[in-house]
């Protein structure tokens, strides 16, 4: 009878504690991470949920999510970054996202001589600090672009006529139009290179589809030349998010 007993105290034991492990994973809601050592997003960082043990490592995007509840101790470590840890609180379960900011080791090296990176500044062949430009804005610079002050050199004969020319053909105009879809063609390339098609898809789910389209609508309505030139990643991700939810109302119009 002994045996018994215990037989059926054991079970009821087993049953208790697994529906407790269950409620505490219905409990866990699915969070969304993104981590940062400055500006640029890490890859490879591996983040532990202390509490339930489970574990992720963030995409190349530095994107990550990972089930939690409140209380629980997120730990993200990784090679060469110091590890942190973080609480999850109420509010981070309401807004449904973490931006997460690491800070690299403080490695002591020894003395180390490194040799300038060799441009044409720094050998002489051109001005320090001189202006470059692409194709189609050297083909404008040279064209140039006319003002009407310009006519009263022609009675002197001083006047450059090709300015002029250009004016009444038209193709300083075509120029500037050439330059300005150059720009947009290399903003679209910065952007891909900044972020892969998995990111729009996944993250901000954009259908595959429409995913060049997207580029093309964010490049054309965001000024974010010099974000891209900097490779700012921390600035063009809010404004991709809000543009992203803008061209999903739109293409969602264009479905129905």
């Amino acid at each position: 009878m002994q045996v018994k007993s215990n037989s059926t105290f054991n079970i009821i034991l087993f049953l208790v504690l697994t529906e407790f492990g269950y409620g505490q994973d219905v409990d866990r809601k699915e969070i969304l991470g993104e981590i940062f050592e400055g500006s640029i997003s890490i890859e490879g960082v591996n983040i532990i949920n202390t509490t339930s043990q489970i574990a992720k490592v963030s995409d190349v995007n530095g994107v990550f999510s990972i089930p939690a509840k409140k209380g629980d101790v997120l730990v993200f470590s990784a090679v060469s970054l110091d590890s942190i840890k973080r609480e999850i609180t109420a509010e981070d379960l309401k807004v449904g996202k973490l931006f997460i900011k690491m800070v690299a080791n403080k490695i002591e090296l020894k003395e180390v001589v490194i040799n300038t990176q060799i441009t044409a500044e720094n050998l002489g062949i051109v001005p320090h600090g001189q202006k470059t430009y692409t194709p189609a804005e050297r083909k404008l610079k040279t064209a140039g672009d006319f003002k009407p002050v310009m006519l009263l050199g022609l009675l002197g004969g001083s006047m450059p006529v090709d300015p002029l020319i250009n004016k009444i053909s038209g193709r300083t105009k075509q120029l500037k139009e050439l330059v300005a879809l150059e720009r947009k063609e290399l903003n679209i390339e910065q952007l891909g290179n900044l972020f892969e098609d998995a990111y729009f898809i996944d993250y901000l789910k954009i259908p595959s589809e429409y995913v060049s389209g997207f580029k093309f609508y964010f490049v054309e309505t965001q000024d974010i030349t010099v974000l891209l030139t900097e490779k700012n990643k921390s600035k063009l991700t809010p404004l991709l998010a809000e543009s992203a939810l803008k061209y999903n109302e739109i293409i969602s119009g264009e479905t129905k």
